[in-house]
């Protein structure tokens, strides 16, 4: 049975999703995530990038055992709900897909994003069927644990340095029709591009990420229609930059 504190987090998290839009800053550790407690936010999410970098890792070499004890750790850091960065499951398989997603949720997390990528240059995006099939996979995952568990669905397209609108509006339609609570598209930027997205998906919510090279104010983001706005990796990114330039001088 979902602990009351983890399913009042995951329902004020869905809430959230209903109407307006907000900021879901993603920190990389509980120090971090306390910061942005302090400073009001109402959510926040794990970044896969920011967590492996103080791993002295690469995104994208950690392990599916060490992912859940951020994922559990970052849980239990703040009274927030928070969003797991969970890569693409973790798995091969459908039924790995399922494997993990199951005990991403024990975590404790609110949302769970599913990406389509491999990791693979040569070929970084799977199939759209194989796609679905591991949305679906997830979705079931969760509403075997209860389903208060928002599923995120991503299409990698634009992030992989494949930026084909067409293909992305047909992986995220097909990824809400696979039980996807919100969608996500990493790497869109133009007003144009974020319109499409989320007059493709409606009405589910759509996520879209914000560096700090965009012109896009919150409210305009809000205007187009966006659900929320996550950060990715950049908060890490900014900590480190102000790290390196101090150790630098002082070197």
């Amino acid at each position: 049975m979902t602990p009351p504190c983890v399913s009042q987090k995951r329902a004020a998290f869905r809430e959230l999703h209903r109407s307006g839009c907000f900021v879901l800053p993603n920190p990389w550790d509980a120090g971090s995530a306390k910061i942005l407690a302090g400073l009001g936010f109402k959510a926040l999410a794990t970044t896969s990038s920011g967590y492996a970098w103080s791993c002295g890792r690469a995104d994208g070499q950690l392990s599916r055992a060490e992912t859940l004890a951020h994922m559990r750790a970052m849980v239990d850091a703040t009274g927030l709900p928070v969003n797991a960065d969970f890569e693409s499951g973790f798995a091969e398989t459908a039924d790995g897909v399922t494997e993990s997603v199951g005990l991403a949720v024990e975590t404790g997390v609110a949302g769970i994003s599913i990406e389509d990528s491999t990791g693979d240059p040569n070929k970084p995006l799977r199939a759209i069927g194989e796609s679905v099939e591991r949305i679906r996979a997830a979705r079931a995952a969760i509403d075997a644990k209860g389903g208060d568990t928002l599923l995120v669905g991503r299409a990698e397209n634009f992030f992989v340095g494949r930026p084909d609108l067409d293909d992305t509006l047909l992986r995220l339609t097909a990824y809400a029709d696979a039980g996807a609570d919100c969608l996500y598209a990493p790497g869109i930027k133009t007003r144009d591009e974020i319109r499409a997205v989320v007059s493709a998906v409606a009405p589910e919510p759509v996520n879209v990420l914000i560096g700090w090279d965009s012109d896009l104010s919150v409210q305009d983001l809000a205007d187009l229609g966006v659900r929320r706005i996550s950060l990715g990796g950049a908060l890490a990114r900014a900590a480190w930059g102000g790290f390196m330039q101090a150790a630098r001088s002082i070197a």
